[in-house]
C-alpha cells in the first residue's frame, strides 16, 4: 500500500512517520513518555494497511481509524481518547471553514480563513469566494512583480510568493485586497492636509472618502484650522472651530464604511500651542464620540520642557500668529493624562523630534501621522508597509537564523519598492509627492513569539537588548537592500532634499507597524506587542467560540508534561498564567501578557525599537483597570526622555466597547462569559474597536 487519498481528493505516498509523530503527540498531551510504542503503533498500522487496503488506496480517515483501533488493542485508552479528541476538533475546524466557503489550501487557522473571506479573498456578484489562500498570495505576488523586468519577473513572482505563503513576510491590508484588481490601490497610510477654508476642508473631506472606500487610513493636523470663535472674514461670521469640523470627518468616514470590508479609521492631531487645545483633549469624552477617529496632541520641545519646569506657555492664533492665551503647561499635561487614563485619548505625537529625525526636512514639515501613529508623513504623502514574521525566523535551539532574516529584509524591500511602481493612486497630488519621495516602511510582527522560542521573558533587559539587536540589523540590512535598489533604478527624486550621504532609492525604509489583521493570517503575534492572552476564548463567527492556546506554550506544556485540557481552560479563565502553580516557574517567567508588563518596559521596548527605524513604530502600552492616572503620566513622560516619536496607551475597561474582555464581559456582551474573550480580528495591542484592527 504505497499510497493514500487525502481529504482535497489528492494521491500522496503513505508516510508512516506521520502516524508515527501524531502517536508522540497524544501521548505527549497525557504526560506519557515514549518507550517505543509510538514506532511500534506506526507499524502495527502500516502492516494492518497494506492487509486491508491491498487491492485499493484508502482514504486518510481509515487510516486514522486503523490508528485508533491499534492504540486500543495496546491498551493505550488514555492517548487513544486524546487521538480521538484532536480528530475531532480537525474535523470541526474544517466543518467551519467549508462553511465560509473558502478551500483552504494551506492549512491555516479558523480565524485566519474567516479574516481572508471576510475582507481579502476575491468574491463573484453573489459574494461567493473565488479564490483560495494560496490563489490570493499568487496574485498578489504575480501583480507586484510586474514592476520587475520581464526576465526577472517569474523568479520573483515565485520568491514573493513564497514568502506570503509560507507567512514569514505580509504587505499591508490594501496590497492584499487590490493587487491584480481593477481597483489597484496599495497604500495603507495617508495624511491630508486641512488648509483654513471651506474649499480646502471639504476637499479633504472627499480625498478621504476616495482613499478610505480603496482601504487605506487617512491622518490629519487640524492645527491650521483657526479656533472657536474666530473671526471670518468674508460672512463677518465666527469660525466654528477645529472640533467641530472633525466631527464633519467622523460623519463622512461612517458612511463610507470603506466599501464594507474595513472600518474607517482616522488620526486627528492637534498641536499644544493652538488656543482650542482643551476643546481637542476632551473631545472623546462622551462614549462613542468621534468613534472613527484616533486623536493626539502634537507636543513640542517647549511644551514638555514648560511641564517639567511648571510653567505657563502660550497659545498661538494659527490665522493671526499672535498669543492669544496662556496656560500651565503643567496643567494641560496633566489633562492629557487625565483623559487618557479615563478614555485612552488623546495620545502624544513630539513633533520635534518626528521632524529632527525626518530624513527629508528640506521636502517639508511633517504635522500628522497615520491612524496608528507609526508612519509621519508630509501632506499628501502616502505609504506602503510590509511585515517580517520573526517567529519564522527563531530556530528551535533559541536562535536568530540571521542570514533567512537578511534574506526576507532584502525580499521584502524589493517588494515595497514594486509596490511604489505598481500602486495606482487615489488623487494626482498624492501620486506626485509619493513618487517624489519614495517612502517604504518594512517592519516586523511575531516579536512576542520569537522571545518565547528563544525562552527570553519580554519584561527584561534581554528582552529589550534583543528587540533592540532585531530592529538594528532590520534596519541595516533594509538600507543596504535600498542601496542597491538604487544603483539599479535610480535614486528618489527629492534625494537632494535628503539627509542621506549615500543615494537611496527610497527616503524611508523601516516602519513598525501594528499588523493587525495580517498577524491573523500570518498566525503570529502582533507587531512588537507582548502576547495578549496564553489561552482564550475566540468569537469566530456567531454562536460559535473556539479555545484558543499560544502554540508554543502548548508545545513546552505538552512536552513537559503539564499540558490537560483542564489546565489551558482555567488559564483562559484569567488569560495570564501568572500565579498558576501548575506551570513551572521558568515558564511562568517567559511567557508574560501585556497587563502582566510594567508600563516602563512597553515604553522601553518601543524605544529600542525606535532607535534604528526611520519612520516610527507603533506601540499600545497597556494599563490594568486599577493603573492611575499617575502611572499614565509617567509612561508619557518617559517616552519623551527615551526619545520615542510619539505614545498611546490603553487601559483595560476604558472604553464602554472591546474587542477583548478578561474574565468575562459585562451583562449583554455576545463573549463566553468567565473567560478572555477576543474578537474575531484582535491579535493584541489597543483592545478598543477605535483603534483600527486592519490598519496595515
Amino acid at each position: 500500500m504505497p499510497e493514500v487519498q487525502k481529504r482535497d481528493g489528492r494521491i500522496v505516498p503513505f508516510d508512516q512517520s506521520k502516524i508515527g509523530n501524531a502517536v508522540l503527540k497524544a501521548m505527549a498531551s497525557v504526560g506519557r513518555k515514549d518507550d517505543g510504542a509510538a514506532a511500534r503503533i506506526a507499524s502495527e498500522v502500516a502492516e494492518a494497511a497494506g492487509k486491508r487496503f491491498a487491492h485499493r488506496i484508502p482514504h486518510v480517515e481509515e487510516i486514522q481509524d486503523l490508528v485508533e483501533e491499534a492504540l486500543v488493542r495496546n491498551r493505550l485508552a488514555g492517548v487513544a481518547k486524546s487521538y480521538i479528541l484532536y480528530r475531532k476538533m480537525r474535523s470541526e475546524e474544517r466543518e467551519i471553514k467549508t462553511f465560509f466557503g473558502v478551500k483552504d489550501d494551506l492549512k491555516l487557522g479558523i480565524n485566519a480563513v474567516k479574516v481572508l473571506q471576510k475582507r481579502y479573498l476575491l468574491k463573484d456578484g453573489k459574494g461567493n469566494v473565488m479564490e483560495t489562500p494560496s490563489g490570493l498570495f499568487r496574485r498578489v505576488a504575480k501583480a507586484v512583480a510586474k514592476a520587475e523586468k520581464a526576465a526577472a519577473r517569474k523568479k520573483l513572482a515565485d520568491d514573493f510568493y513564497s514568502a506570503m505563503a509560507g507567512r514569514e513576510f505580509m504587505p499591508n491590508s490594501p496590497t492584499l485586497m487590490n493587487a491584480g484588481t481593477e481597483l489597484g490601490q496599495l497604500s495603507a497610510c495617508f495624511v491630508l492636509p486641512v488648509e483654513d477654508s471651506l474649499h480646502g476642508i471639504f476637499g479633504s473631506i472627499e480625498n478621504m472618502a476616495i482613499i478610505q472606500q480603496s482601504g487605506g487610513g487617512t491622518g490629519f493636523s487640524f492645527s491650521r484650522l483657526r479656533p472657536r470663535g474666530d473671526l471670518v472674514k468674508s460672512t463677518m461670521g465666527v469660525a466654528s472651530g477645529p472640533v467641530s469640523f472633525m466631527g464633519v470627518f467622523n460623519a463622512a468616514t461612517d458612511v463610507i464604511k470603506q466599501g464594507g470590508r474595513r472600518r474607517g479609521a482616522n488620526m486627528g492631531v492637534l498641536r499644544c500651542d493652538h488656543p482650542d487645545i482643551l476643546d481637542f483633549i476632551a473631545c472623546k469624552e462622551k462614549p462613542g464620540a468621534f468613534a472613527n477617529f484616533n486623536i493626539s496632541v502634537a507636543a513640542t520641545d517647549a511644551f514638555m520642557h514648560a511641564v517639567k519646569a511648571d510653567r505657563e506657555y502660550a497659545l498661538i492664533s494659527p490665522r493671526s500668529g499672535k498669543v492669544v492665551r496662556r496656560l500651565s503647561a503643567r496643567a494641560v499635561f496633566n489633562f492629557i493624562c487625565t483623559m487618557a487614563w479615563e478614555t485612552g485619548d488623546p495620545g502624544l505625537i513630539f513633533i520635534d523630534e518626528v521632524n529632527r529625525r525626518h530624513p527629508l526636512r528640506k521636502a517639508g514639515k511633517i504635522e500628522a501621522t497615520n491612524p496608528c501613529g507609526e508612519q509621519p508623513l508630509l501632506p499628501y504623502e502616502s505609504c506602503n508597509l510590509g511585515s517580517i514574521n520573526l517567529e519564522k525566523v527563531a530556530t528551535e535551539k533559541g536562535e536568530i537564523d540571521w542570514e533567512k532574516l537578511g534574506g526576507l529584509v532584502s525580499l521584502g524591500v524589493r517588494f515595497l519598492d514594486d509596490v511604489v511602481e505598481m500602486n495606482r493612486y487615489p488623487v494626482p497630488e498624492i501620486e506626485k509627492v509619493t513618487r517624489a519621495n519614495r517612502k517604504i516602511g518594512l517592519g516586523v510582527m511575531g516579536f512576542a513569539d520569537m522571545l518565547t522560542k528563544m525562552r527570553i521573558a519580554y519584561d527584561s533587559k534581554e528582552g529589550v537588548r534583543n528587540g533592540e539587536k532585531v530592529i538594528k540589523f532590520v534596519f541595516g540590512e533594509a538600507r543596504k537592500a535600498d542601496e542597491e535598489l538604487a544603483k539599479e533604478r535610480g535614486a528618489f527624486p527629492n534625494f537632494r532634499k535628503s539627509m542621506w550621504k549615500t543615494r537611496m532609492r527610497n527616503a524611508t525604509v523601516c516602519t513598525v507597524a501594528p499588523t493587525g489583521t495580517i498577524s491573523i493570517i500570518a498566525g503570529c503575534s502582533s507587531g512588537i506587542e507582548p502576547l495578549f492572552a496564553i489561552s482564550f476564548v475566540r468569537d469566530v463567527m456567531e454562536g460559535t467560540r473556539l479555545l484558543e492556546t499560544n502554540a508554543q506554550f502548548e508545545r513546552i506544556a505538552r512536552e513537559r508534561g503539564f499540558y490537560s485540557r483542564d489546565l489551558m481552560m482555567k488559564i483562559a479563565r484569567k488569560g495570564s498564567i501568572a500565579g498558576i502553580g501548575e506551570v513551572p516557574k521558568d515558564v511562568r517567567e517567559v511567557f508574560v501578557t501585556a497587563l502582566d508588563i510594567a508600563p516602563e518596559w512597553h515604553v522601553k521596548m518601543q524605544a529600542a525599537f525606535q532607535r534604528h527605524c526611520d519612520n516610527a513604530v507603533s506601540k499600545t502600552i497597556n494599563l490594568p483597570r486599577d493603573a492611575s492616572p499617575e502611572d499614565v503620566k509617567k509612561a508619557y513622560m518617559l517616552a519623551y526622555e527615551l526619545k520615542c516619536k510619539g505614545i498611546t496607551i490603553y487601559r483595560y475597561g476604558s472604553k464602554p466597547e472591546q474587542v477583548l474582555y478578561i474574565g468575562g464581559p459585562e451583562e449583554g456582551k455576545t463573549f463566553e462569559k468567565g473567560f478572555v474573550s477576543a474578537d474575531s480580528e484582535f491579535s493584541g495591542g489597543c483592545p478598543a474597536p477605535v483603534c483600527p484592527p486592519a490598519m496595515v
